[in-house]
């Protein structure tokens, strides 16, 4: 039973006032009733003892002892008498009847008076003895107990009686009361019953009716009785019924209609989404290509003898082929990021491996603004996707020498948090960034002091690339700044146990620029504009290229006993062709493994992952020369040993992955 439910609160409602009555008459009457008991048993008691007194007149006065005990015998017979005691004036026993002697004997003066003793229950009456002519009729005339107007004290009387038979009396009369009143209960509780079944029911039946509307029964109609109190409310909800049934069932015309005509415009968008993918691709590989080979006849021709304005206007030629460049690869990475069509590969990597491309990458064009430019060597291993990675660090970097114009830039990695993460950071003596730019310069277009887009502060996008790329592979990027002295960009991420020691990376490690001298190459490109490029930029220095359009053209070079020190190829080839076949082929074609790289200005993030499982170095188009030149000398410096190794002890060929 619930206090809230409302048939309880009606029962309650008409129990209580029942309840109240009853108690009340009850305690009323047993306390008038208790009251005229005690008054008649007090009456009694004085009545007796008094006759008792006047009885005992004679037979005190003479000693008569045999008369006085057959008076106390009489008066033992009387309800709740226990016993009876008679005392001469000088307080001598004469005669004693009853089985409750008294242990102490009480006051005897010349009133009359009681006690009462609470542990046995018992009262001792006393009433004196005095010589006097009344008859013993008018004992019960004087009710005041004075003294007559004799003097002479004859004895006492003292009437000891039991309130035993009086208490049963009260406790028969208590018991009574409390049936009277649990059956006053009974009674209430069964009309109070039958007064909340009247006035429940229908309000059940109203309740019933609107629950099943709730659960969306809308057909439902209640029968309407024409003696029930609620008749015109389950009208009302009868005709409220049928009013959401109506529009319920338009609801549903309308929803079918508006889901019918989502249906089709989300069929339209997933139609728009791959047709924006195929685009993109189509538009990556395909501006890409031509980029990449412009970077790679500019770079020839700065090679050759020019003049002082030659030479201003090749730098600037230069400028604009870098920024063309910086231009695809951030609006391409950042048409990725908006259509979340990236996709990672998370696994554990060094930092040593990290950090070798931005040595041979970056180093020389720190050295032609005078910066100096260090890399602090690191054994940590960090748990990341290794191509998004590499792309944030080299937006960092790229931003440091961008805005430092003197002093140098230190990359760096450390353990924090209780060796649980690692934080990359990129130092920077450069302008710094005020307090209130920190919210907003990883914001897209932003630059600060840049107000009329100066193309060669850069595109304001590399740091916003790099925000959301940390907001996809959950790391952390942070940003310490003093005006004026410099900057720190770090990106906080989960470490890894290093499976072994790592190289360390610095000037002393790097290869010597002239091994690059006859190393054989063999680079397979379909595209004639860029396959010219690569051959006359890696041919000036020093390398002996080999140019292939195709897997069976590389293939045929490679029986005909050219075998290349180092592949690089392009990933989409003719006829449906790909660079990681190739590589491939070629592998088990030559019975080793040759140090491969895979250029490609495709997007698909997996890319990278099948190169690294096919232990193939990858660059994105267009690639800035610097890098191609630092990533083949890292390559014939770890593998041209192990290459002619391999050579010499091949007794039989060996199909690779």
């Amino acid at each position: 039973m619930r206090w809230s439910d409302i048939r309880t609160r009606v029962m309650l409602a008409a129990l209580l006032p029942v309840l109240i009555v009853g108690v009340g008459l009850s305690v009323a009457f047993l306390l008038g009733r208790s009251s005229d008991l005690n008054e008649s048993y007090q009456q009694r008691s004085r009545s007796l003892v008094r006759q008792l007194a006047s009885a005992s007149e004679y037979g005190i006065f003479s000693s008569n002892e045999v008369q006085l005990y057959s008076i106390c015998l009489g008066a033992t017979k009387e309800p709740d008498v226990r016993s009876v005691h008679i005392f001469d004036g000088r307080g001598n026993l004469l005669t004693r009847v009853g089985d409750h002697p008294l242990a102490q004997l009480p006051p005897m003066g010349t009133q009359e008076s009681s006690s009462h003793d609470p542990t046995s229950n018992l009262d001792a009456l006393v009433k004196p003895v005095f010589s006097s002519q009344i008859g013993l009729d008018e004992v019960f005339e004087s009710s005041t107990g004075t003294v007559p107007k004799t003097d002479q004290l004859l004895g006492h009387v003292v009437l000891v009686m039991s309130r035993d038979s009086l208490v049963a009396l009260e406790h028969s009369i208590l018991m009574l009361g409390f049936f009277v009143t649990l059956g006053g209960l009974l009674l209430g509780s069964l009309v109070a019953l039958l007064i909340a079944r009247g006035v429940i029911q229908p309000i059940q039946r109203v309740a019933r009716q609107i629950a099943r509307l709730e659960y969306g029964e809308l057909g439902y109609r209640a029968s309407v009785r024409p003696n029930d109190p609620f008749a015109a409310l389950q009208r009302s909800l009868n005709s409220m019924a049928q009013r959401l049934q109506d529009s319920h069932q338009l609801l549903e015309q309308r929803v079918q209609t508006a889901t019918h005509d989502l249906r089709a415009q989300k069929e339209t968008a997933e139609e728009a989404t791959q047709t924006k993918s195929r685009f993109l691709a189509a538009a990556s590989h395909d501006l890409r290509q031509p980029s990449h080979a412009m970077g790679m006849f500019l770079a020839r021709l700065m090679q050759f003898p020019h003049g002082k304005e030659e030479a201003q206007v090749l730098d600037h030629l230069a400028a604009s082929v870098r920024a063309q460049q910086d231009l695809l690869d951030s609006l391409l990475d950042i048409a990725q990021l908006d259509a979340n069509s990236l996709k990672t590969s998370i696994r554990a990597l060094s930092v040593s491996e990290l950090f070798a491309p931005l040595l041979h990458g970056w180093q020389a064009e720190a050295r032609s603004k005078n910066l100096d430019f260090r890399i602090r060597e690191s054994p940590l291993w960090v748990v990341s996707d290794p191509a998004l990675l590499t792309r944030m660090l080299l937006n960092l970097v790229q931003n440091a020498l961008r805005y430092t114009e003197r002093g140098a830039i230190l990359v760096a990695c450390r353990s924090v948090q209780g060796r649980r993460f690692a934080r990359l950071e990129v130092w920077d003596t450069g302008v710094g960034i005020a307090p209130h730019h920190k919210e907003v310069i990883f914001k897209e277009f932003f630059q600060v002091g840049n107000s009329e887009r100066d193309r060669s502060n850069g595109l304001g996008l590399g740091l916003g690339i790099v925000d959301r790329t940390a907001r996809v592979l959950g790391h952390t990027v942070g940003v310490r700044s003093v005006l004026g002295r410099g900057s720190c960009f770090s990106i906080e991420l989960p470490l890894a146990a290093s499976p072994h020691a790592l190289r360390v990376l610095d000037n002393k490690t790097a290869p010597p620029s002239n091994q690059m001298q006859g190393v054989r190459l063999l680079v397979i490109e379909d595209d004639a504009l860029v396959a010219q490029a690569m051959h006359m930029m890696l041919s000036s220095w020093g390398c002996d290229v080999r140019i292939a359009g195709g897997i069976q053209e590389a293939l045929e070079q490679l029986r005909c006993g050219k075998v290349p020190q180092l592949i690089l190829s392009d990933y989409r080839l003719r006829a449906g062709e790909n660079g990681l076949e190739a590589v491939r082929l070629l592998r088990n074609e030559a019975a080793f493994r040759i140090p491969a790289c895979l250029m490609s200005g495709d997007v698909e993030s997996e890319l990278a992952t099948l190169c690294r499982d096919a232990d193939v170095h990858f660059l994105q188009k267009p690639v800035r020369p610097a890098s191609l030149h630092g990533l083949i000398l890292q390559m014939a410096f770890q593998k041209v040993a192990d290459h002619e190794a391999n050579t010499v002890n091949a007794a039989a060929p060996v199909v690779l992955p």
